[in-house]
């Protein structure tokens, strides 16, 4: 079982002896995505979703690269791996996204499908998740075939609870401008929740022109619409950094990067868009 991660290498463990040490900040490294080996991630990740489960959503953990190694020998096989401790871990609180205060549960479950139905998935597609909720995986994963799914999120606790319960999901902890195009051509996008992305929507479009197949679909989402949105941004500013594009900003950019619109709705309380890559630039 694999979760990569843009940051550095990571081996998650779990001695004995280990204890959480109290928050503050320290500077964080960027360095180049790998893989960690299936045999260490396979028992430490259910420790990672243990936490993730279990910890209150108030509390703010994030990975710093102070490197050691933990847990057991090293196999011969598999030769040295740089670690990581669970110092300075600073997390967003991503819990908003399987909360809902606008809809009732019948059509907050209504309005996923509804976004799941314009990707159009089929046995053979290729699936992007950008910022999904574990929620939205879930139906998508349950209620779709599929040929091949990646999960793109900034939250490492969510990620790995969604691989403990499917491990043939990938899933990669980062931003969505940097996955690396080995796992496209992608047929279809969710970008369930643009607002979180920090970039111009001009850049998003560019590195989705970069991944995505003829024909491919993007599905831009928001459960609770503009009104939800508004909610959102007063309460959790550190998270929503964009606004959700109107019709005409939005058929400009994609035009601009070969994607073409092929639904539009931009309701108070639900914001579907569908946009179709045509291949070539216009």
């Amino acid at each position: 079982m694999h979760i990569v991660s843009s940051m550095n290498p990571m081996l998650l463990a779990s001695p004995p002896n280990l204890q959480l040490p109290s928050c503050h900040s320290s500077p964080c490294h960027q360095l180049q995505p790998q893989y960690v080996p299936s045999s260490f991630v396979s028992h430490r990740v259910h420790f990672v979703s243990s936490l993730s489960c279990s910890f209150p959503s108030s509390l703010r953990l994030s990975l710093c690269t102070h490197q050691s190694l933990i847990g057991a020998a090293i196999p011969s096989d598999e030769g040295p791996i740089s670690a990581i401790t669970f110092e300075d871990f600073i997390e967003k609180d991503w819990s908003f996204l399987d909360l809902d205060d606008i809809n009732s549960e019948e059509e907050h479950k209504q309005k996923i499908s509804q976004i799941i139905s314009a990707g159009e998935v089929e046995d053979t597609s290729r699936v992007l998740v950008s910022i999904g909720s574990e929620e939205f995986v879930d139906q998508l994963v349950d209620t779709l075939p599929y040929s091949f799914l990646l999960v793109v999120h900034d939250s490492l606790f969510l990620l790995a609870c969604i691989k403990e319960k499917y491990d043939k999901v990938k899933c990669w902890q980062g931003e969505l401008i940097h996955v690396p195009e080995k796992w496209g051509p992608f047929d279809v996008v969710f970008l369930y929740f643009l607002p979180a992305l920090p970039f111009k929507l001009d850049q998003v479009f560019g590195t989705l022109a970069k991944h995505c197949s003829q024909g491919a679909r993007v599905v831009i989402s928001h459960l609770q619409g503009r009104e939800g949105l508004e909610q959102l941004k007063k309460q959790y500013q550190d998270v929503v950094v964009s606004e959700l594009p109107d019709k005409m900003t939005l058929q400009k950019v994609a035009a601009d990067n070969a994607f073409e619109m092929a639904e539009f709705v931009d309701e108070p309380r639900f914001y579907v868009a569908v946009l179709r890559f045509s291949g070539k630039i216009i």
